[in-house]
């Protein structure tokens, strides 16, 4: 009885602490188009809350944010790119073209 009980309760502790972490694709305007550009944007929109990881690919010109859909939104997210005078329009459908070295900047908090 005691096992089952603490099992409940760790059960029920684990569902209240999970996260809600989802994956939104950008483009950006002006584009992506150097190794400056992909700087600008991850050291800048990593500091936006909620934001867990960025991915840039300079072959497909997009922006891969993680995100805690607890702490932010999407449309938070383009707020931040707009203060660094990008716009940035969310990619409905998964770009064709994978880049090999894509680079990625996780973030901590």
């Amino acid at each position: 009885m005691r096992t089952k009980l603490l099992f409940i309760a760790l059960a029920f502790v684990s569902v209240c602490f999970a996260k809600n972490i989802k994956t939104v694709v950008f483009t950006t305007n002006p584009q992506m188009h150097c190794n400056n550009c992909e700087k600008k944007i991850k050291e800048n929109i990593r500091f936006e809350k909620g934001v867990k990881s960025i991915k840039t690919s300079l072959d497909t010109k997009t922006v891969t944010i993680e995100y805690d859909a607890d702490k932010t939104t999407i449309a938070d997210i383009i707020k931040g790119f707009e203060k660094i005078k990008y716009e940035a329009k969310e990619v409905k459908e998964n770009p064709k073209k994978v880049d090999a070295t894509t680079s990625a900047t996780t973030v901590s908090k």
